[in-house]
């Protein structure tokens, strides 16, 4: 079982690839194993002469549509403005852009600059990006050109590969910063590619765990999607074979107490050795598994929120019990030897770290701090010694702390916990956003937070209140901007909960709406997030599955390295008082309501179709988020 939860309150860039040819066109093929997307670029080196490079890949491929993106490098003089034109061969049809004002001519795709990103500096790349319709196949462009000039090379050949996956968590709470903070830079920088482990075990440690690895398929979370699939075949078949479905995508296994890591002596919720030794069983010959666990159990835990409060109190009597009842179990556990060829992908105690930053006016958090910095430390110090797993540090999500008020700041605090341990910041794999949160990966139609409608930008419309950062593609970008700033390696890796992020359904906008003359008309007719409030937590309605789990889903260069799914589709986030039901949360409540720390008052956009406890099963959440997934099921 999970508990997930968070508080109060919380834009895009896609980055480019630097290369050293004049010319790259990289065509992606996609291979999909146990529901893992894996995505691989070729390239290949032509002309040197000043020019342009062009990268070309498909982030997802969902058989009738696909996501694209091509980034753009100036290799000669700076450019004012750009236009970028390339033909498809196939059928393929556009259907949205953003990062430029797209348009097609047949097969023929032009891109021009928008206000804010014509200037691009020699050296400087730019990344638009849109999604298309096609059918039969989706070949890659061959040639690209950028204001005239042919950025001439051949299209490479590609190796599909296979790869694992991951799922979602909790969120916390935050007050927004009343200040606009900057825009994040339109030159994104480079992530080292990364390559399996050679001996295929999965015993060396490399920097991209998910990479040429299988998932682990929790056998507990197929057992609650196959129960909710028999329930709903007879009376609605077409709904029960899309969840079916929903048993092939890895989820995380949540360790939220003390007694999880040996089982809650039921036949849903498993202990960590059961599934380690399932894990073992699910395991290829020569092919490394990844499986993942959620470390969730900080004294004090979840301060700002109720749902999710733990069971260790924040005192220095807690802090022992945490590091000798529960870590060290866990750790004991991990390093058995028969373990050591399975990928431990370990996400580190979801909304901790942010409060203390953001919510230190609350005396619980404020308590609360001490104990999670040091819980923290001592977690990620027990369980990088161990060289198969993979520390993976919660960063909430765009909307806690994407305002420069608290993004800088929480880079600096993930900073003085990371060297606190006897490792350092290599005692940290990565860093994992949105986790069992409702963020958008991406804003298609919301791409420039200082667009001016109304005569006021964008980000000061009352949904984002001067956050800049509208998803968690741009916010994820800047985030590991900043943490590499305070010395943590380049070879940190990005990872995205994407298991109900997908805003998909009848209300999820299909194309820009310019009409609205004011900034809250105008993002509330655009963005694809549903929620009435930014800050809702528990339980949205209208929200659809995400992106599948997928691996490098922008290409290898790219500092996001999965989108995973922590979070299990269908387990609620928590339970709200009633006059028969007296534990819960408020923010849970579908009658209650949120606030901004502003003086805002809002919805809590939460289900009015059960009332279920945190990390139980609630079906119709479940069903729900399969009707609207996006892409659909």
């Amino acid at each position: 079982m999970n508990m997930n939860s968070e508080d109060d309150e919380r834009k895009r860039e896609r980055p480019a690839r630097r290369l050293t040819s004049a010319f790259v066109a990289a065509g992606l093929t996609m291979g999909v194993a146990g529901g893992f997307a894996a995505l691989t670029a070729g390239t290949s080196h032509a002309a040197t002469t000043p020019g342009c490079t062009a990268v070309y890949s498909v982030g997802s491929d969902w058989g009738s549509g696909f996501g694209a993106q091509v980034t753009i490098t100036n290799n000669g003089p700076a450019w004012t403005s750009w236009t970028l034109t390339y033909s498809y061969a196939g059928n393929q049809t556009l259907q949205s852009g953003w990062n430029g004002t797209w348009a097609q001519s047949g097969k023929n795709v032009t891109v021009t600059n928008t206000s804010w990103n014509g200037s691009v500096a020699t050296g400087g790349s730019v990344t638009p990006a849109g999604n298309f319709t096609y059918s039969g196949t989706n070949a890659a462009p061959a040639a690209f050109a950028v204001n005239g000039i042919t950025c001439s090379g051949s299209t490479p050949s590609t190796t599909p590969s296979t790869t694992p996956s991951t799922t979602p968590s909790t969120t916390p709470s935050t007050t927004p910063s009343t200040t606009p903070s900057t825009t994040p830079s339109t030159t994104p920088s480079t992530t080292p590619s990364t390559t399996p482990s050679s001996s295929g075990n999965g015993g060396e440690h490399v920097v991209n765990p998910f990479l040429g690895a299988t998932q682990y398929l929790n056998p507990d979370y197929t057992g609650e999607v196959n129960a909710q699939v028999a329930a709903d075949k007879a009376g609605n078949p077409t709904l029960a074979a899309a969840e079916a479905k929903m048993a092939g995508f890895q989820t995380a296994v949540w360790l939220d107490k003390i007694a999880a890591i040996n089982g809650t002596g039921d036949s849903v919720h498993h202990g960590l050795q059961w599934q380690l030794d399932q894990a073992l069983a699910q395991q290829k010959a020569g092919t490394p598994i990844v499986a993942e666990i959620v470390v969730y159990d900080l004294p004090g835990r979840d301060c700002a929120a109720i749902a999710s409060n733990g069971e260790i109190p924040a005192t220095a009597a807690g802090l022992t019990q945490y590091e000798t009842q529960y870590i060290d179990p866990i750790a004991s556990i991990l390093a058995t030897p028969k373990y050591a060829g399975i990928r431990v992908v370990a996400v580190i105690e979801p909304d901790s770290l942010p409060n203390a930053v953001t919510n230190q006016s609350k005396p619980a958090c404020q308590a609360a701090t001490p104990y999670y910095e040091s819980g923290v430390a001592y977690a990620l110090t027990k369980l990088h010694a161990i060289s198969n797993v993979y520390n993976y540090v919660d960063i909430a999500h765009s909307a806690w702390l994407g305002w420069s008020s608290n993004m800088g700041p929480a880079a600096q605090e993930y900073a003085k916990v990371a060297k606190a341990t006897p490792a350092g910041v290599a005692s940290v794999d990565g860093f994992i956003s949105d986790t069992a949160n409702y963020t958008p990966t991406t804003e298609p139609f919301l791409q420039n937070p200082t667009l001016q409608v109304g005569g006021q930008p964008v980000d000061s419309a009352k949904f984002y209140q001067y956050n800049p950062y509208f998803d968690e593609y741009s916010y994820d970008q800047a985030m590991y901007t900043q943490l590499t700033g305070q010395g943590f390696s380049p070879n940190i890796g990005m990872l995205i909960d994407t298991s109900r992020n997908g805003w998909g359904g009848a209300n999820r906008p299909t194309a820009l709406n310019s009409s609205p003359t004011t900034v809250d008309s105008y993002v509330a007719a655009n963005k694809v997030d549903q929620r009435p409030f930014r800050g809702d937590w528990c339980n949205q309605a209208g929200a659809g599955i995400g992106a599948r789990p997928t691996v490098q889903p922008y290409g290898a260069g790219n500092h996001i390295i999965a989108f995973v799914w922590i979070k299990p589709p269908g387990e609620s986030d928590g339970d709200y008082p009633s006059a028969s039901h007296p534990h819960g949360d408020p923010h849970c409540d579908p009658a209650g309501t949120q606030t901004d720390g502003n003086g805002g008052t809002y919805p809590t956009g939460s289900l009015t179709l059960g009332n279920v406890a945190a990390g139980q099963w609630y079906g119709a959440e479940f069903s729900q988020e399969v009707q609207n997934a996006y892409p659909a099921l």
